[in-house]
């Protein structure tokens, strides 16, 4: 059970829960849909993130989605993103130069930029969730249970 009553705007459980303001609610998912389909070109690279993201934070609603992260660790520019993303969701205090210095390696500065936004916007969303305890059974487009990623 979520911490606070879904309301009747939005159409999964996370924007039933932040559609108690429907302004907040239209633009959430607008930047949602620019940062998804208008940031950068590799979806699959997003989508790792994404994953990733979902097991540091906790949120059962965003690891059943899409499961563990599934890559190749020979894939150089995701698992450099991947594990920039897992430092931002661990300790952003602890990110430093040389941090951005490996990520121009693979990306260049627009790139790192719309990386780092699209990080933030899913921490934040996957931290939201925790707090709100949007659970397993929530998420309508599930591929997993938490039990098969235990």
């Amino acid at each position: 059970m979520t911490r606070i009553k879904c309301s009747e705007n939005g159409t999964t459980a996370f924007e039933k829960l932040i559609g108690h303001s429907p302004e907040i609610l239209k633009k959430w998912n607008e930047l949602d849909e620019v940062l998804w389909n208008r940031s950068l070109a590799d979806e699959n690279l997003l989508e790792q993130i994404r994953r990733t993201m979902a097991f540091e934070n906790g949120c059962e609603y965003c690891m059943v989605k899409g499961g563990k992260p599934n890559f190749d660790k020979s894939q150089l520019k995701i698992s450099m993103a991947t594990a920039f993303a897992e430092l931002f969701c661990k300790d952003h205090h602890s990110i430093t130069d040389m941090h951005f210095d490996m990520l121009r390696d693979y990306f260049s500065d627009e790139e790192i930029s719309k990386l780092c936004v699209f990080i933030a916007f899913i921490n934040a969303s996957q931290k939201l969730g925790k707090v709100f305890n949007l659970t397993e059974e929530l998420q309508k487009n599930a591929v997993i249970q938490m039990r098969e990623l235990k």
